[in-house]
């Protein structure tokens, strides 16, 4: 009895204010249980587990009694009211058991931690309740991972259930348990696990001139050579959804592969209404068919707006489709102008955007647009200045196009000009030597469409940074044995699951023009060597790193140790490459659930670190943190550094304000983005309440301590009655985020 009171007065000394006696303790409202679901927080819960154990414990003197036990609920109920979020089970546990040995119950702790244990084992091999949640569409979890799946619809759910049992066997069959152990303790990120039991890869650059000249085969049946501008897009939405469900990462295509067929277009007519030319003048005759031609690009450029939007793939989602738009690559004065017609009828649709079901206006989420800057369309009076007034326009009221500048590209890849294949992930320049005759008729110079990238894993940089507590030498000897002992296993894991892999498993890429034309039963080994394809080490929190270390931000004192850490995970890439003969580059990973799931972690590993680990996401790749105050050109200047560091994929952004009224100022920043940076978006707001009619930016509001959107007039909180579009990872996102990205996205500074 002594003691029990000693360890009373002991822990109240230690209390904070307004816990002795109940007073002034937010209780958490909701908690996230392991198979995602989210039910509210009964704190008797907790009573009852500590309750359990201590009756575990045989010698009575270990045991502690009712009054400790209220003790250590408070204590724990006190920490987990700091969350200001739905707390997962996990980490509640986490909480009790430290609690318990913080009061010296050490015994208690034991038959705590062995029950946790026993239960764990058995979850390991029941994969059931997670399954169930997701039919049911209770998984907290799942419903907020991906901004652009809908987890309410059946073919969504599909993906979700083979992806759950995929990563069952992923993790306990397929992968290295050091591999497994780091994922799960989130010092790295084995992306797409649920796709890994397949033969599968990432992100395509599609070969879509070689697919539409020379013919291709979709679901057995022959396409041949479209006549037309109109047939040619039709086709390629049908490739682009092929694709798609042979992969499962981004892919894209260019718009000069489209341009020839509009003279071809120009022929079939000219010869359709040859007649017209007895009885009108010339000038008239090429004007009517002039037209006619319009019409038929006019039509073709909708397809591709309306198809893109409307399809969707095997996993329950539109296709992660980019369209790229460089006027300099068409290969003459006709293709050209042509491309220019092109290019100038997608910024116009895409400003008009599509229509939701309340039949509102509205910004769509694919295709992404990517538009190319160069001599001859960045500055007034230049030939194509008009295009890029009209993309500025586009991006003002749809947050597309994002913008290439060709003149800094060709300084980082060799003179080389090409897009990336999706969101962000580059392909390495050129360097393959051998005539690769199956790989869409390659011939030598530089080839990039038709080339790929194997797949990626992340490091998490704040957890190498905290594991060092703070020693550079340490740093490094931790990030030196985490990049050779767990992130090159974990990629060569991923080159090996396609090794041996047959043409078979998907025509549409490897037998039929969209990657290569390999024979049936050939595999795929060729183009997994020699640069023809990429494999990517991402990274992931460089700033709180940087913070951690050093004590102040990237973007002040703590720039030369950033730019080291990148140097070093560059040097290793080599290393790897120079090894095995495979593209390793860095790249600059776009988190969007994994956010959420790494700040997690280290606040389980390391607690609230102020700067470091006090958010519930972690910042992308290199970016200047979301909250720090930084103009438009110095951001985009400054982080220009970090993309010629990050060569496997990096893209830059703003936030700004309602840019409709002021088209010269998004022009500065495109212009300023041509001279600067390579890769770059602008950040707007375009948001649709359906209640009242709303147009503009939906809010985020704190309700019953969970973030929830907010439209600002009507108030409405219904999530199925909001269009909300945002920039999270390269991508714009429509269908809502987790809560730490949300948390990210309520804290962005605007930059302009």
């Amino acid at each position: 009895m002594f003691l029990s009171l000693v360890r009373i007065i002991k822990s109240k000394s230690q209390l904070p204010k307004g816990l002795h006696n109940n007073g002034g303790v937010k209780l958490i409202s909701k908690i996230i249980k392991r198979d995602g679901t989210e039910v509210d927080f009964d704190k008797e819960k907790i009573r009852s587990a500590i309750f359990k154990a201590n009756n575990e414990v045989v010698d009575s003197n270990a045991q502690i009694n009712c009054l400790d036990v209220d003790i250590i609920v408070k204590v724990i109920i006190q920490r987990l009211s700091k969350f200001n979020r739905a707390v997962e089970v996990e980490e509640i546990q986490e909480i009790v058991e430290t609690e318990l040995m913080r009061f010296k119950a050490f015994e208690v702790a034991k038959a705590y931690i062995r029950y946790r244990y026993d239960h764990k084992l058995k979850r390991e091999t029941n994969t059931d309740k997670q399954i169930i949640s997701l039919v049911e569409y209770v998984n907290e979890s799942v419903k907020q991972e991906n901004s652009n799946k809908n987890p309410e619809i059946i073919p969504t759910q599909r993906d979700y259930i083979a992806g759950e049992i995929s990563k069952d066997i992923t993790m306990r069959k397929l992968l290295p348990e050091a591999v497994v152990k780091a994922h799960n303790e989130g010092i790295i990120h084995f992306h797409d696990a649920d796709y890994f039991i397949q033969h599968s890869h990432n992100c395509d650059l599609v070969n879509l001139e070689d697919m539409l000249q020379n013919g291709t085969v979709i679901s057995g049946t022959l396409i041949e050579k479209p006549h037309t501008f109109s047939t040619a897009c039709n086709i390629a939405t049908q490739i682009i959804a092929q694709v798609a469900s042979s992969q499962y990462g981004g892919q894209s295509i260019s718009l000069a592969h489209l341009a020839p067929f509009v003279d071809d277009t120009r022929k079939r007519f000219r010869q359709k209404n040859s007649q017209l030319l007895s009885f009108m003048p010339e000038n008239d005759y090429n004007e009517f068919i002039e037209h006619l031609v319009y019409e038929d690009i006019k039509k073709g450029v909708q397809t591709i707006q309306y198809q893109v939007v409307t399809l969707m793939t095997t996993n329950g989602q539109a296709p992660f489709i980019t369209v790229y738009m460089d006027i300099n690559e068409a290969k003459n004065e006709r293709e050209q102008a042509d491309l220019a017609v092109i290019i100038e009828e997608v910024l116009k649709q895409r400003m008009e955007g599509v229509k939701n079901e309340a039949g509102a206006w509205i910004t769509p989420a694919f295709p992404k647009l990517i538009y190319a800057l160069d001599e001859n369309n960045t500055y007034i009076g230049s030939e194509y200045y008009y295009l890029t007034e009209l993309a500025a326009r586009c991006t003002a009221k749809r947050m597309v196009p994002d913008y290439i500048s060709n003149k800094i590209e060709r300084q980082l890849k060799n003179g080389d000009t090409y897009t990336c294949m999706g969101c962000r992930s580059f392909l390495t320049p050129d360097r393959t030597k051998e005539n690769y005759s199956k790989c869409n008729n390659w011939t030598p110079g530089h080839k990039y469409y038709g080339r790929f990238n194997q797949g990626v894993v992340t490091i998490n940089l704040p957890d190498v940074a905290l594991s060092s507590h703070g020693d550079f030498d340490r740093f490094e000897n931790i990030l030196k044995d985490r990049l050779e002992n767990i992130c090159y296993p974990a990629l060569m894991a991923r080159h090996n699951r396609l090794k041996g892999t047959p043409s078979n498993v998907a025509p549409i890429l490897w037998q039929y023009g969209a990657l290569a034309r390999l024979d049936k039963d050939e595999t795929i080994d060729e183009l997994l060597y020699h640069g023809y394809s990429t494999i990517s080490l991402g990274y992931a929190g460089l700033y709180e790193c940087v913070r951690y270390m050093t004590g102040e931000s990237h973007t002040a004192g703590g720039k030369e140790f950033a730019l080291h850490v990148m140097q070093m995970l560059n040097d290793y890439c080599t290393k790897w490459k120079g090894k095995t003969d495979i593209d390793f580059s860095l790249y600059g990973t776009p988190l969007e659930s994994t956010t959420y799931k790494f700040a997690k972690r280290l606040q389980k590993r390391f607690g609230i670190i102020p700067g470091v680990t006090d958010k519930n996401y972690i910042t992308n790749s290199y970016h200047v943190h979301v909250i720090e105050p930084i103009d438009a050109f110095t951001k985009l200047s400054f982080e220009s550094e970090f993309q010629a560091l990050s060569p496997g994929g990096a893209i830059s952004y703003i936030e700004v304000p309602n840019m409709n009224h002021n088209i010269p100022a998004v022009v500065s920043v495109i212009q300023y983005i041509y001279e600067n940076i390579m890769y770059a978006e602008l950040n707007t707001r375009s948001d649709y309440c359906q209640v009242c009619g709303f147009e503009g930016e939906v809010q985020i509001v704190k309700d019953n301590g969970k973030l929830v959107w907010e439209c600002p007039v009507c108030k409405n909180h219904d999530q199925n009655k909001l269009n909300v579009a945002r920039r999270t990872c390269g991508y714009i996102g429509t269908n809502f985020w987790n809560q730490g990205r949300t948390q990210e996205i309520s804290e962005r500074v605007l930059h302009l």
